[in-house]
């Protein structure tokens, strides 16, 4: 498929911003409630509703009126956990009907994490009144550490009796981890005569490098897709968006993107490629999930500034990727754009070392925010640049690297964040 950023731009015209996130679409309730996990719980939890608990909240359930079509990606990390293999067995035939999630602790790399993960798919689909293997099980937090769900029975039944169309709000608090801030997004739009819509919440912090490029994600649809398309288009958008994120070089055991589609918007079945349909659903899939991608990277650990990398001019969308997220990735230019440092020979080198054959005798940097644009680097040398002016720039929270390698049309966006000294301090005290 070709990048989604390439189809007619009026396209924009048909996407409406809309609140509900995860809830947004027809058919999906959610609601998520504190059992534990996050800080010690008492031996007898009370069932009282989720508003009224201080503490914070760490397992959700996201819940379909009727089985979906249902795709995922996941980590590309050889150590797997628990939840990602189960989820992947349940997926086996591209469907499922819920999502039940915790954060707090990861369930990997633990003997009895398997159990454990079984076990929390067979609470939601009782507690639903559906089949286990149609549960889509994730979790995060601290790797190795044992897990209990022991107790947890009277719980899931309370939130799965609880499940509401405002319950968003409470998954995207329930996922976080280091978060700052909870991470929503839904649009709606009309498609094939019909009014359709697609939300998701996401979590992510720390532990973040391309492939998957790394946390936990949930979408849902009312859009009518045939699963084989739906598979299609979350791996096509998801090397475009979640792909180009890195914050730190690290890639998690836990990663999971995951949509579900109802099919209750009620228009006509996508289920050809080609079709003008299909690549509006795909763009407008990117565009939640590049939303979302870009609040992963803006929500860095310690990070202070977020950084777009945008490579034109490329001899093919291969390289454009490569160079895009080397950049991001270089923990030289993050210290550097940290500190309001126009240091571009950084940039330089990390596009230098970037595999893959190109030309760099041409090549054009410019860095740019909300403060104007600065020209830094021209047919690969030096150019004259007021330093005061490129400090001024880069102080602005949001900075883009733009870089034109003059070689060709391909193009592409990754998107990291700066390095502080709280990046450290965040993760060495991050089990105690």
């Amino acid at each position: 498929m070709s990048s989604p950023r390439r189809i007619k731009k009026g396209i924009n015209e048909m996407i409406t911003q809309i609140d509900g996130g995860v809830c947004a679409a027809k058919g999906f309730f959610a609601n998520a409630i504190h059992v534990g996990v996050k800080t010690p719980s008492p031996d007898s939890i009370p069932i009282v509703p989720t508003e009224s608990l201080q503490a914070k909240r760490d397992l959700a359930i996201i819940f379909c009126e009727k089985s979906c079509n249902t795709a995922a990606v996941y980590t590309t990390n050889k150590v797997k956990a628990a939840p990602i293999l189960v989820t992947q067995e349940h997926l086996a035939d591209g469907k499922a009907q819920a999502v039940i999630v915790n954060s707090g602790n990861a369930n990997a790399c633990t003997p009895n994490g398997r159990k454990i993960a079984e076990g929390m798919c067979r609470l939601a689909a009782d507690a639903l009144g559906i089949v286990s293997d149609e549960v889509v099980v994730a979790s995060t937090g601290v790797i190795g550490k044992p897990m209990s769900i022991e107790n947890w029975e009277l719980v899931v039944y309370h939130l799965a009796e609880k499940m509401q169309k405002g319950g968003s709000a409470a998954v995207a608090e329930a996922i976080m981890t280091t978060d700052t801030f909870p991470k929503e997004c839904a649009v709606t739009f009309t498609l094939g005569g019909q009014q359709c819509t697609i939300g998701a919440v996401a979590k992510g912090s720390g532990m973040i490098n391309p492939n998957m490029a790394t946390m936990l994600c949930f979408i849902t649809t009312d859009v009518n897709i045939s699963q084989k398309l739906l598979v299609k288009a979350l791996h096509d958008v998801n090397a475009d968006t979640f792909n180009m994120v890195c914050v730190d070089g690290d890639t998690s055991t836990n990663d999971m993107v995951c949509i579900m589609a109802s099919g209750l918007a009620g228009n006509e079945e996508i289920v050809d490629a080609k079709s003008e349909d299909y690549k509006n659903f795909a763009f407008l899939l990117y565009s939640v999930m590049r939303s979302l991608a870009r609040d992963v990277a803006k929500d860095g650990e310690g990070a202070t500034k977020l950084i777009e990398c945008k490579v034109a001019g490329a001899p093919d969308v291969v390289i454009a990727r490569k160079i895009a997220k080397s950049v991001v990735s270089s923990n030289l230019v993050k210290a550097a754009l940290g500190a309001a440092d126009a240091n571009w020979g950084r940039i330089l080198c990390a596009i230098g070392y970037t595999e893959g054959e190109f030309d760099i005798d041409d090549i054009k940097v410019a860095i740019s925010s909300d403060k104007g644009t600065v020209v830094v680097c021209e047919n690969g040398s030096a150019v004259q640049f007021s330093e005061e002016e490129a400090t001024e720039v880069l102080s602005e929270p949001e900075i883009t690297l733009n870089i034109d390698l003059k070689s060709g049309d391909a193009s592409a966006t990754a998107y990291g964040c700066d390095l502080t000294e709280k990046y450290v301090q965040i993760n060495a005290n991050y089990r105690t």
